[in-house]
């Protein structure tokens, strides 16, 4: 059968971390995954070992790979996209979770749909949805902040302002940082919010010692559970 005149660019969900959690991608995934030949990846070290993981077989050196980070020089996006003008599909994978969401990809999928490249999205782990699905918190109305500031002065300032949109909206407020920051968050969290503010925690998501719980300010003071260089998502309802 010959090639379609033009391929489309799949959106490539990884595991969150962790090896074990290749069961929550489904057959039709991996099925995508290999066939194909072009990928655009965060890190290329850990991209071949999920795609090996996933049941790759193919020498590297015959596929292509682009990486997609903050080095990427955004007049460089464009030529990611020629193998889907020649034909063939692309792939794009994060190094968790999903591509485009909290991750890089989105310039690539809004330069897609300016070429009327199909943009395929596969299903996968989403750190975000799986937090927000076992919160217990409103999942009708929620805003993703992504990672919060890394001077604790502002970050203060950033935990307050979320607490008081929660209260104002009675949506969500999801957000993240990275798991050595975890502790001292979780710190300020609880000597600035309110002591009735709900709160989830959803920690090594998808791993077996996963942990997700949601309780009051107040008992979270109380708490003495491990945060240390894990990652975790945070969710506050005021």
């Amino acid at each position: 059968m010959s090639k379609p005149t033009t391929g489309s660019l799949y959106l490539i969900p990884s595991t969150l971390g962790t090896e074990q959690a290749l069961p929550f991608l489904p057959q039709e995934t991996i099925s995508a995954i290999l066939d194909i030949d072009y990928f655009i990846v965060e890190n290329l070290r850990s991209a071949r070992r999920f795609l090996r993981k996933c049941g790759v077989q193919k020498n590297f050196d015959d596929l292509t790979f682009f990486e997609l980070n903050h080095h990427t020089q955004i007049g460089d996006i464009p030529s990611f996209l020629k193998p889907a003008k020649n034909g063939f599909d692309i792939g794009i994978i994060s190094e968790a979770g999903v591509p485009a969401v909290a991750d890089p990809g989105s310039e690539v999928v809004a330069l897609a749909h300016r070429k009327r490249i199909r943009v395929i999205p596969l299903v996968g782990p989403s750190s975000i949805l799986l937090a927000l699905m076992a919160s217990g918190l409103n999942g009708q109305g929620f805003t993703f902040k992504g990672y919060l500031p890394r001077k604790e002065n502002e970050r203060i300032r950033a935990l307050k302002n979320l607490e008081k949109d929660s209260k104002r909206s009675g949506y969500t407020q999801i957000f993240m940082d990275t798991p050595y920051r975890n502790i001292a968050l979780l710190e300020n969290i609880a000597e600035h919010l309110s002591p009735t503010t709900l709160l989830c925690i959803a920690i090594n998501l998808t791993h077996p010692s996963e942990k997700i719980i949601t309780q009051e300010v107040s008992e979270w003071r109380k708490s003495n559970v491990s945060l240390h260089k894990k990652p975790a998502m945070f969710l506050l309802l005021a």
